[in-house]
């Protein structure tokens, strides 16, 4: 049995091992390649060059491109959360009638194939006064980012002590106050997950953006845009390896912040 045991243990770490080298190595070869000075990306590497980073900072149009990401995945991560907080905290409170039902309507479009969502979304915002741009792309940004921000808030509200709640009410406190002082602390660290989240999948996404965004591209669209000509891969590269390292300080942030919530019990 122990034997059996230790065989066990060897092929679960050695698929693990397998598994982290095959989906981490071409993120590490990315930076590789950022610094490379050449055109292409081959082996042997030519020799050691800043001269994609700096080219990328002189660029206006993949510096747009960037800024409009940002913008979005923010009011889009806004939004879905905000929104997931105010379906989330009555569906895990309260006993409602099709709860089952309204969470499966509410999960439809995780299970949706985007191609569909992106098509039906372009043939109906091109017929209203929103049109297509940055507004038409938040709304469908939102539209996949909110199941999963109501999945996040939900499994954090759930769970929740009442006692808190109701002697905040029985002193005095308004519905408001209440949710202010006593609810929205302890429900900080998964909104804080939910921002993170909504906020990568917004920034990540291509599809969507690509039917929606008219003439102010997104990054992922743009990068895609520009595949075509060599001489910007090596920029994509130096960026790609910069947005890496951003989502790099956002996990140890988010981690920090979760951990120094676990060990102190109150509000970061």
């Amino acid at each position: 049995m122990r034997h059996d045991g230790t065989i066990g243990r060897r092929l679960r770490k050695a698929f693990s091992s397998a598994y982290l080298f095959y989906l981490y190595l071409p993120v590490l070869i990315l930076p590789l390649f950022s610094f490379n000075d050449s055109y292409y990306i081959s082996f042997p590497l030519q020799s050691f060059t800043w001269r994609w980073y700096s080219e990328l900072a002189s660029d206006p149009s993949i510096i747009a491109a960037l800024y409009n990401s940002v913008q979005i995945a923010l009011v889009t991560a806004v939004l879905s959360t905000a929104l997931g907080v105010l379906t989330a905290r009555p569906l895990s409170k309260y006993s409602l009638r099709g709860t089952k039902s309204i969470i499966g309507l509410i999960m439809l479009p995780m299970v949706i194939p985007e191609l569909i969502l992106a098509v039906s979304l372009l043939v109906v915002l091109n017929q209203t006064s929103i049109g297509l741009g940055k507004w038409a792309v938040v709304l469908g940004h939102m539209l996949i980012c909110y199941p999963f921000a109501v999945a996040i808030l939900m499994s954090r509200f759930e769970g929740f002590a009442t006692v808190l709640e109701e002697a905040s009410l029985d002193l005095g406190a308004t519905p408001f106050q209440t949710f202010w002082r006593i609810v929205f602390p302890l429900a900080l660290p998964g909104i804080i997950a939910s921002v993170l989240l909504t906020f990568t999948i917004s920034f990540d996404e291509f599809l969507i953006a690509f039917f929606l965004s008219s003439s102010e591209p997104t990054l992922p669209v743009y990068l895609w845009g520009q595949l075509r000509f060599p001489k910007k891969l090596p920029s994509a590269l130096a960026l790609g390896t910069l947005i890496i390292a951003v989502s790099f300080v956002f996990v140890i942030l988010a981690e920090w912040l979760r951990r120094r919530h676990s060990a102190t019990g109150s509000t970061p």
